[in-house]
């Protein structure tokens, strides 16, 4: 479920068209016979899964492509079809693995067994390289080079140095590395979410929701892109991913807007952090959020109720953001909009299946239980009125699709549990996080800006859920050091990761965007690293402030930490901008950037008064002239 997460651009099948198919579905029915049954143990189930998604992989992405020379095309795909049945060898070979087995338990792993876990290990990078990048499958070696050679290493960094056996043995037969929390998250909660969102598209729900949304925000300033917020909030949280969000909505959302008059990359930057900020928005915030579950052992439905504040937060800054530049650019509303009770009406039983889950999620029911709960009400929802009906074909496209996208958010999620198994086993994290603390001078800001370069950089190379679990484990506890708890901290991270999606030089939301918007991909991503900037001040918040609201903190408190973001925001905006209703003076400029700055100061005195002040400024500058229409 990030930038890579969840592809929901056409995959192109080749030849193999109907054998993916089946292969794809025949997983979609596993999946769902597993959550409902649960006969099969971890040791058992994450393999077959794993398995599975490899041999979809070698089979979906071909060692070379149809471009390339036909005896080399068909070479690869020989190739594919010998990594695709050591895949199943491998998958077979440790479901029936015996871990009470008195000869694993006093000497270890067999010769076989163990070349299964190295040839494991190496079919997952290669998988992991040709659905999310080399660079998640470059991170994965280092940290492997690291566990067995650690030992050569100065002492502020060396760890003891483990042999082949013990590394095979602590990643692939255990619940320590590869078959270890990211994983298990994904081949179960992760899984049916993905196929709700697919179900949701082929049903024709995702089409309904942009509807909705072009019907509330349309006939304001710069309608279509309030329409791409609200539609990106709505869509982003379902399918997981901001690319795929990107794509979905903004084939319909970008050539609108610059149809109204915004430039192509603003258009492009528009979409790109609008549907990013969906990957924060409950009910369903991706796959991270539920490895964060994992992670701080709290259930889902409290992550789900902090995160609402925040999230709602960040599309206030956005839309703020669209309004201004559309008042800069002097556009207009859309004219001829549909109105929301005519939408509502043709697509209200499209809104039941949601209201479902999240309630379910409310009440601590089993994830993978409301996840598929949610999957039969959308089929059921869609048959409930004639002219919504869909045909079995397209039910078959979405089990399939459903399948295909989980296929980099696996593959991602086994190779992170590489890395999260190397830290546990040398023990670098507690290295990084002295490193860290030393870095920042002891100084919160200091490690939060650390944290934030650290997260933009692993972002250039990994989808958000891998970024956010490889730097969970290495940064969360030094920002447990300096006194936040677990899940502010996690928080934190899991925003911060979202950046990578929306900033220079490597943005991929916005490069997604671009494409679509025929625009510069660096300019749409200077667009997109502005519109989104709450994906740095709001975590910022979230530690000098209560906008996590907490058992032992009051609702005064928690009132005046929102006021004190919304207040940032507003002036932070506008003083970037040099708007508000009018054209703003240098001087004015000024103020709202201090105001701005007094924000994060944790002392409501000065808070609400810096919040009078800006009151009066707006107020002041509302005097001066005509109000510009919302």
């Amino acid at each position: 479920m990030q930038q890579h997460d969840v592809a929901k651009e056409p995959v192109k099948l080749g030849g193999f068209d109907y054998l993916i198919g089946a292969i794809a579905v025949a997983l979609t029915f596993f999946q769902i016979w597993h959550g409902l049954a649960a006969e099969l143990s971890a040791p058992v189930f994450l393999p077959i899964h794993l398995s599975w998604v490899l041999v979809l992989v070698f089979m979906v992405k071909p060692s070379f492509r149809r471009s390339a020379p036909q005896p080399l095309y068909l070479f690869g795909r020989f190739l594919d079809l010998v990594f695709a049945l050591f895949s199943v060898w491998a998958g077979f070979r440790l479901s029936q693995f015996d871990y009470d087995d008195l000869t694993f338990l006093l000497d270890g792993l067999g010769d076989v067994d163990l070349y299964t876990g190295t040839l494991l290990i190496v079919l997952l990078l290669e998988a992991t390289r040709r659905t999310v990048g080399w660079v998640m499958s470059g991170i994965a070696i280092l940290f492997l080079v690291y566990a067995m050679w650690g030992n050569v290493l100065p002492d502020s960094f060396a760890s003891k140095g483990f042999d082949l056996q013990e590394i095979i043995r602590f990643h692939i037969f255990s619940t320590n590395g590869v078959f270890g929390a990211p994983l298990a998250i994904s081949a179960g909660v992760v899984f049916v979410f993905v196929l709700f969102g697919a179900l949701l598209q082929v049903t024709g729900a995702g089409q309904f929701f942009i509807d909705c949304a072009f019907a509330v925000a349309g006939r304001y300033r710069g309608g279509p892109a309030k329409a791409s917020v609200l539609a990106s909030a709505a869509l982003g949280s379902i399918s997981g991913s901001a690319i795929a969000n990107t794509v979905t909505t903004g084939a319909l959302t970008i050539p609108m807007m610059k149809k109204l008059g915004y430039k192509p990359e603003q258009a492009a930057g528009i979409e790109a952090a609008a549907s990013t900020g969906g990957q924060i928005m409950p009910p369903v915030m991706g796959a991270g959020a539920f490895v964060m579950a994992q992670f701080t052992g709290l259930p889902y439905s409290e992550i789900l109720l902090v995160s609402i504040a925040p999230a709602i937060l960040y599309f206030f800054c956005t839309l703020l953001y669209v309004h201004l530049m559309a008042c800069k650019l002097g556009l207009k509303g859309m004219d001829n909009v549909e109105k929301v009770a005519v939408v509502i009406k043709q697509g209200w039983h499209y809104l039941l299946p949601l209201v479902m889950i999240t309630v379910l999620l409310l009440m601590a029911y089993s994830p993978v239980l409301v996840g598929l709960a949610g999957c039969l009400a959308i089929v059921v929802a869609a048959f409930s009125r004639r002219k919504t009906w869909v045909k079995f074909s397209a039910l078959l496209e979405g089990l399939r699709d459903g399948a295909l996208m989980i296929l980099p958010i696996s593959a991602a999620c086994a190779t992170a549990g590489i890395v999260v198994g190397v830290v546990g086993q040398t023990g670098i994290g507690l290295q990084f996080t002295q490193m860290l603390l030393a870095l920042s001078g002891g100084y919160l800001w200091g490690a939060f800006i650390l944290i934030a370069l650290a997260a933009v950089v692993l972002g250039m190379g990994l989808p958000v859920t891998a970024a956010y679990i490889v730097l969970s484990v290495m940064a969360v506890p030094a920002l447990n050091e300096f006194g936040l708890p677990v899940l502010t901290a996690h928080l934190i991270v899991f925003w911060l990761s979202q950046t990578s999606n929306v900033t220079p030089p490597i943005a991929l939301a916005a490069f997604a965007g671009a494409g679509i918007a025929g625009a510069s991909p660096m300019k749409s991503a200077v667009q997109a690293f502005k519109l989104a900037f709450g994906f740095f001040i709001i975590p910022l918040m979230m530690a000098y402030s209560g906008l996590l609201w907490r058992e032992d903190e009051t609702a005064f408190q928690f009132a005046v930490a929102i006021m004190a973001t919304i207040g940032l925001i507003v002036a932070f905006a506008c003083g970037v901008e040099g708007r508000m209703v009018n054209r703003l003076k240098p001087w004015t400029r000024i103020l709202l950037i201090v105001i701005a700055v007094l924000m994060l100061i944790e002392n409501p005195v000065l808070r609400l008064s810096a919040l009078a002040v800006l009151a009066l400024v707006a107020l002041w500058d509302w005097k001066k002239g005509e109000p510009d229409r919302v």
